[in-house]
């Protein structure tokens, strides 16, 4: 069973935080306080297995809130999330040697601050998100001077990975069946509409609901414009990044079929946020659920939980628990900052954790390296009320911007 600790809030009307997990950090602990001492929580936050420090809020946290949003607590990276495919194929028809397939992914999909030369997303894809936008600029004209050419950027950057612990991956299930999963987000427009409402939410007056514990939590009050604008915005980032993680995985598919055997896509398809906010009903009320580093795991609902580079995997489906507000963790979560990892562990260490794998070895990823996360297994142990296992994978190939 997944382990539930309440924290009492300091201030009188602090809500429970039920945390699945007894492997949390102060830092983290108290950033949930904060969090609960907001007066539109609605009946308590949820903390997932892979709980760790945020900006702004705590990654793995599940946010429910009435009539009122906190920006920072959705991020930068809105849309954040995962796509994995099952293909008709088989370990045994993958070439010994990946890195063919890898420089071939890499060709067709951008990485890193890399975008297309041209842009590659079809018109169908392209103009309702252009009609969408327009919409939102025409209000907030500031967004397109936060992205160097702003009317082809955000076009170009549609199907591209990105950089982080945004990857490609190539894994192998328990029937080694063959699965293409990767984890991107909402791009260079996503990051600069989180950043312009977040500073919005700052400088505006909170005189609805009174003093927040914390500048990061800076909210927008349900009825005024920039509530209406924000979830506007935020609507379309999220669409945004559902959009460029089809794209990613259209060129994937477009990169690997000259080199391997015929084959088709499976029933077995799934694309979901794990960075979003969206209006759900839970505990009797209409509440804006805010899931920052968590994934929805309603009843029979299917999502995936990734590890390390260097770990399992996961396909799961929800179990729908009412007290996880039918959430489960985004991942295996950091047990460490970057920046840490890059003191603690150096490039042999990542060859060594990363044996059998056709992936980046070099230094420039030494923060991506395994040691640096949770343990997955613990993980998925802490939240068995949640979901249940419906597929184990093993990367083979992981490709990392």
């Amino acid at each position: 069973m997944g382990i539930k600790m309440l924290l009492n809030a300091e201030a009188h009307y602090g809500v429970p935080v039920k945390i699945y997990t007894n492997d949390i950090d102060s830092e983290s602990i108290d950033q949930l306080k904060k969090m609960s001492q907001l007066q539109f929580i609605h009946s308590h936050i949820a903390a997932m297995p892979d709980v760790h420090l945020g900006k702004g809020a705590t990654v793995g946290s599940v946010i429910p809130t009435k009539n009122a949003i906190i920006p920072a607590a959705v991020g930068v990276d809105i849309g954040c999330g995962m796509n994995a495919l099952r293909l008709s194929l088989k370990a045994s028809q993958l070439p010994d040697n990946l890195s063919t397939l890898r420089n071939a992914i890499e060709r067709k999909v951008p990485i890193g601050f890399g975008v297309h030369r041209q842009i590659k997303a079809k018109a169908s894809t392209l103009s309702p998100l252009e009609k969408r936008l327009k919409v939102i600029t025409d209000k907030h004209p500031a967004l397109t001077r936060m992205l160097r050419n702003f009317d082809s950027t955000w076009a170009k950057q549609l199907g591209t990975l990105g950089g982080g612990n945004h990857f490609i991956e190539l894994c192998l299930d328990e029937n080694d069946d063959v699965w293409i999963m990767l984890h991107s987000g909402s791009r260079g427009l996503g990051n600069v509409i989180g950043t312009y409402f977040i500073e919005r939410a700052k400088k505006e007056a909170q005189s609805r609901f009174g003093h927040v514990p914390d500048k990061d939590l800076s909210y927008f009050a349900e009825g005024s414009n920039s509530f209406d604008d924000y979830v506007e915005a935020v609507e379309w980032a999220q669409e945004y990044a559902y959009e460029n993680r089809r794209e990613m995985m259209r060129l994937i598919l477009e990169a690997v079929r000259p080199l391997l055997p015929s084959f088709q896509m499976t029933k077995e398809a799934i694309n979901c946020h794990h960075n979003y906010v969206q209006k759900e009903h839970h505990f009797g009320e209409d509440v804006f659920v805010t899931r920052k580093g968590a994934i929805r795991a309603g009843l029979d609902e299917y999502g995936i939980i990734p590890g390390s580079m260097g770990a399992k995997s996961f396909i799961v489906k929800g179990k729908g628990n009412p007290e996880s507000f039918c959430s489960c963790s985004h991942g295996a979560g950091r047990k460490m900052s970057r920046s840490k990892a890059k003191r603690i562990f150096n490039q042999q260490d990542l060859i060594q954790q990363t044996q059998g794998i056709e992936c980046r070895k070099d230094k420039g990823v030494v923060d991506e390296i395994p040691s640096a996360y949770k343990n997955i297994d613990e993980v998925m142990e802490n939240q068995s009320d949640l979901i249940e296992v419906v597929h184990t994978l093993k990367q083979v190939l992981c490709i990392k911007g």
